[in-house]
């Protein structure tokens, strides 16, 4: 092999990566700025790996400059979220800032290092977009254990230890465990947990080191002090404290213990005077004696701007949406502190990133195999040198080496090897001396893509890993502890390369696996009928382990459960789990057969499945005992909380869990709802054959039995979901003792604009069968939704009057003591809420008005202060951070509810209803808009959303979309999908592209997901429900 030409190289030069290519601060397509005149200085740099950089930059060069440098030589795309702190000539921490020139903030260039560091903290790692971001986090979090700075327990110190260890030498191996921790100190307290740390580690076996680093994140965020740089202060009675800033506010901490915190949307303005660093807060209504301003004394002047100006960037950080406008120079007098946040925000780097529509440079994380104090390398020092040499031979055509005739960037740059040193697959090259490494790693082979879509059986790796052979095979699900998702069956974690936001980084592209699909699996209508019974009986069989393993887990021996409710709930769940877990495997079976993985399809035998679902239906039909008794496990169950403050209090700490990815008590009705899917199915299946079919008249039987179990319990369920209904609109309303009264049926919610002296104003109503409530979004941590009024319907009468008020789609409602005009987003929305208002109006009167009040006082319209103010969430909110609905929160601010809030809809409970017996689960392909390749999911469509997994066996979802108010159509022919079977659904600008496999499943999906973003009357679903009692 010829050897590339050497030639020197600049340090801000992207090594193996096109000069086009954009970078931290800059837009794609341009270059770091041009130097300005002056005389060149060298400044070194030290990185988070301990090594130094030394970059020639001019005198008068700005920060900036400077930092886009470190950026481009790190390959850095995320480089937001760091920066460069120093020491300066008072021997006070400061970060350089990006605006001011270097000559007037380094005074001694030759005697001063600056550090690249993390600066902003964000509260889920998951945001990170690039696996090269989530890689220099976990090296900052190796620091701050180091140092002191991180404390925790003792157990959570020897988990993040035993994640180290396995990034960098691999799977476990005792004795060289052992020596690495004797060679490698990581925490002050290391030699009395070294056993401890031991253990863990022998329960990472497989992991990756990007796994390893995407867990230690994912513990290290859920610790206090994650991210916190403590700034020493007092108060006014001279008490110790200490002063630090976080993404959610201002904090105080007492030593490293945290006494307060100060949310950014309480703080009204931030400052200081002299020593005195100030904090004026809002008005609290609800405290009148609450004090307006705190004040803080700390070291010095200096010590206050400090902490000030970090304050003041990370507020506009995380708060702001883009970066703030300087402020005009004065003429003649300047009056406070002219700086300012420079830089993108967080959310115009997320949005960057994922709308950026330059190549990706990709990172993979190796195992440093290091065996001393010398750096964090993420593979071998003379493996890296090897590859590095063939990679730019094959990429840039020379060599990048240390620039000859300049101070020297450490021999051999092991911090350009560290970091760009993957940006093509480099073991391969390093071995095999190839140039296809890339293509190699980006497209698996055909027999793996054939493996990955042999989707009825085991999965066995993640489409996401990589094929090195130090990437191993590994079941992971969306995330386990980490992405605020599952966690797979044998416990591993989820991979790093995935990220619970509905973003692109990370997922392998699969631009050609329906092809290889086609030629491999059957094609036949009635197979895809069986392969939906199949991936609906998965995730069926997951809902059923949240009853009987996470909530018998989480409720324990705990005495607030009485022994007779804990009977009467697991006693009657666990036959039926058990007994599904049967039939599941037995349908695996019999898909695996029909798809001629094995002998039998030769016969012909097993390309049928009526035979099998008639046997288990059959089955099912002997446990009809314990189905009845569900409905009353969920009556007892609500009837118990309502009389145990500590059992109500477990129940709300099971539903924050991330495996309750709903309700907790709509799993209570999973398996009534079962029974409407197998008798979907079944009648798909005999409309599809014709009566000489081998399997048609089995299932007619199979038929014919699901359908007299479901005429048994419709009655049950009716009842059941109305009250389930009742129940979870409880939790999101303030001021109601008891909502779900007996006789009471919901029918509609949604939002309304309310005509009143101020003007339209947004509204959520809520419709039942005897009154119609209206409220506002409340400013409490619960974001529940506080009623303002309520009109019984005894008696009311409705009229439309746009031409009154000349407000369009606007309706008055006249009650016996209240009238109130309203208007509708749409003429459609008009159209459903008149027409169900109607129909509750004629219920009402046939009962004579004998609906109890809900509420102890009469409403009017008063407004509160809180509801004049309240912050509308924006849509990112809703389907991404909250993780996505996702990163399950404290307060209810992810329910259905407020997502029509938000979006301005309503829904009905046919809807609800049809959301829930609609159930439906399998691999899709997801595209953005902005991206180029396909990432393979495992969707489940349920309670009007879509959840998102890596794979079928995760405990929890990575992420969820809420479809009320987005469109679903067939992409034309401008937005160049050239694919089969593509979907699109688009909610103002946000779009997603989903490929299914076959005709059959994308009718199925269309239909599906329009009955979850088409909403229905009530009045449609008289014959389906009557009014009743329970």
């Amino acid at each position: 092999m010829v050897e590339p030409e050497e030639r020197p190289s600049v340090a801000g030069q992207r090594l193996g990566a096109p000069e086009s290519m954009g970078i931290s601060t800059l837009e794609p397509g341009q270059r770091p700025p041009t130097m300005p005149p002056g005389r060149q200085v060298s400044i070194r740099v030290q990185m988070l790996d301990d090594t130094q950089e030394v970059f020639e930059v001019s005198q008068r060069a700005p920060g900036k400059v400077l930092f886009d440098l470190v950026c481009a030589h790190l390959n850095l795309i995320e480089g937001d979220y760091f920066g460069l702190e120093f020491q300066d000539q008072r021997k006070m921490t400061v970060w350089l800032d990006l605006l001011k020139p270097l000559l007037k903030q380094i005074r001694r260039p030759k005697n001063t290092i600056l550090r690249f560091v993390v600066k902003f903290f964000p509260p889920d790692h998951t945001q990170l977009l690039e696996e090269l971001t989530r890689y220099l986090f976990a090296l900052q979090i190796k620091h701050d254990l180091a140092c002191g700075r991180l404390t925790c327990n003792e157990s959570s110190a020897a988990l993040l230890v035993s994640h180290i260890v396995q990034s960098e030498i691999g799977d476990f191996d005792e004795v060289q465990c052992k020596q690495h921790l004797l060679n490698n100190k990581y925490i002050p307290e290391q030699d009395t947990l070294m056993d401890k740390i031991i253990e863990y580690n022998r329960k990472h076996v497989g992991q990756t080191p990007a796994e390893s680093d995407y867990q230690l994140l994912e513990i290290a965020r859920r610790l206090e002090m994650y991210g916190v740089r403590l700034h020493p202060a007092k108060d006014r009675e001279g008490t110790k404290l200490s002063l630090a800033v976080a993404h959610s506010g201002v904090l105080v901490f007492q030593g490293h213990t945290k006494i307060n915190a100060f949310n950014w949307s309480k703080v009204r303005k931030l400052s200081f005077k002299r020593k005195r660093f100030l904090i004026k807060l809002r008005p609290d209504l609800n405290q009148s004696n609450c004090q307006d301003t705190l004040e803080f004394m700390m070291g010095s002047r200096d010590c206050c701007k400090v902490f000030w100006k970090i304050c003041v960037e990370y507020h506009a950080f995380f708060r702001l949406f883009e970066e703030p406008k300087p402020k005009p120079k004065p003429v003649l007098f300047t009056r406070g502190s002219s700086f300012r946040f420079s830089g993108r925000t967080q959310r115009q780097v997320i949005d960057y990133v994922k709308d950026s529509e330059f190549k990706k440079v990709p990172f993979e994380r190796k195992h440093s195999k290091i065996q001393s104090n010398s750096g964090l390398s993420p593979f071998p020092p003379r493996l890296c040198a090897e590859g590095q040499g063939e990679r730019n031979a094959s990429t840039s055509g020379h060599q990048a080496d240390s620039p000859a005739g300049r101070t020297q960037v450490t021999v051999e740059n092991p911090a350009l090897q560290r970091y760009t040193g993957s940006l093509t697959s480099q073991t391969n090259g390093c071995r095999n001396g190839t140039h296809d490494e890339a293509d190699a790693r980006l497209k698996p082979s055909p027999s793996k893509q054939q493996a990955e879509h042999q989707s009825t059986g085991p999965v066995t790796r993640s489409p996401q890993h990589s094929e090195s052979p130090s990437a191993g095979q590994v079941m992971v699900n969306g995330q386990k502890q980490s992405l605020s998702l599952g966690q797979s069956p044998d416990g591993r974690q989820p991979s790093p390369l995935t990220s619970p936001l509905l973003t692109d980084a990370g997922f392998v592209r699969t631009d050609d696996e329906d092809e290889v699909r086609r030629k491999r699996f059957p094609t036949d209508k009635a197979y895809f009928i069986a392969k939906e019974l199949l991936t609906t009986e998965r995730t069926y069989l997951k809902d059923l382990e949240v009853i009987t393993v996470s909530f018998q887990k989480s409720i324990g021996k705990d005495e607030a459960m009485p022994d007779s409710l804990r009977n009467l709930i697991f006693a009657n769940f666990e036959p039926v789990y058990k007994f599904h877990e049967t039939f599941l495997k037995d349908v695996e079976q019999r898909l695996a057969q029909w798809e001629g993985r094995s002998n039998a399809h030769i016969k012909g035998d097993y390309q049928r499945v009526g035979d099998v679902m008639l046997k288990n239906i059959q089955g099912l039909k002997l446990l009809t005992a314990h189905l009845q008794k569900h409905s009353e496990a969920l009556l007892e169950l609500e009837r118990m909380c309502r009389s145990s403050r500590r059992l109500e209090g477990l129940c709300r700490d099971f539903e924050l869990q991330k495996v309750c990815y709903l309700p907790l008590n709509i799993f209570f009705l999973r398996p009534l709802h079962r029974l409407m899917h197998y008798k979907q199915i079944l009648e798909r299946l005999c409309k599809h054959y014709p009566p000489t079919h081998d399997d048609f008249r089995e299932s007619r039987a199979a038929l014919a039995d699901i359908s007299e179990m479901v005429v048994q319990l419709h009655g049950t369920l009716i009842k059941m979901e109305n009250f389930q209904k009742l129940l979870e609109l409880k939790k999101d309303l303030s001021g109601i003792d008891n909502l779900a009264i007996p006789g009471r049926e919901f029918i509609r919610l949604g939002c309304l604009s309310k005509l009143s002296g101020k003007g339209l104003q947004q509204r959520m109503f809520f419709l039942f069968s005897d009154v119609l409530m209206y409220t506002s979004r409340g400013m409490t941590a619960s974001n529940q939704f506080k009623v303002h009024g309520q009109l019984p319907l005894y008696g009311m009468t409705i009229r439309e009057s746009e031409d009154e008020w000349g407000v369009p789609h606007s309706f008055t409602l006249f009650g016996q003591r209240q009238s109130v005009v309203v208007a509708a987003s749409s003429a459609s929305e008009m159209e459903k809420w008149v027409e169900d208002i109607k129909m509750a109006i004629e219920l009402a009167d046939k009962c004579n008005g004998s609906s109890a009040e809900i509420l102890s006082s009469s409403f009017t319209d008063s407004k509160s202060p809180e509801e004049s103010s309240a912050d509308q969430e924006s849509e990112d909110d809703l389907s991404a951070s909250r993780t996505s609905l996702e990163r399950q929160t404290p307060h209810r601010g992810n329910t259905t509810v407020h997502v029509c809030w938000h979006r301005n809809t309503s829904v009905s409970m046919v809807d609800f209803s049809v959301a829930l017996e609609n159930q439906l689960s399998g691999n899709l392909l997801r595209k953005f808009k902005n991206s180029n390749g396909w990432q393979k999911l495992w969707v489940v469509f349920t309670n009007f959303s879509l959840f998102f997994y890596k794979t079928h066996q995760d405990e929890y979802p990575l992420a969820s979309l809420p479809l009320l108010g987005y469109s679903i159509t067939i992409p034309s022919e401008s937005e160049n999908i050239h694919k089969d079977y593509v979907f699109k659904l688009h909610f103002k600008s946000h779009v997603y592209y989903f490929r299914s496999e076959s005709e059959y499943t994308f009718e199925r999906w269309m239909e599906v997901i329009r009955s979850a973003t088409c909403s229905s009357s009530h009045i449609h679903s008289l014959s389906r429900k009557e009014p009743h009692v329970y």
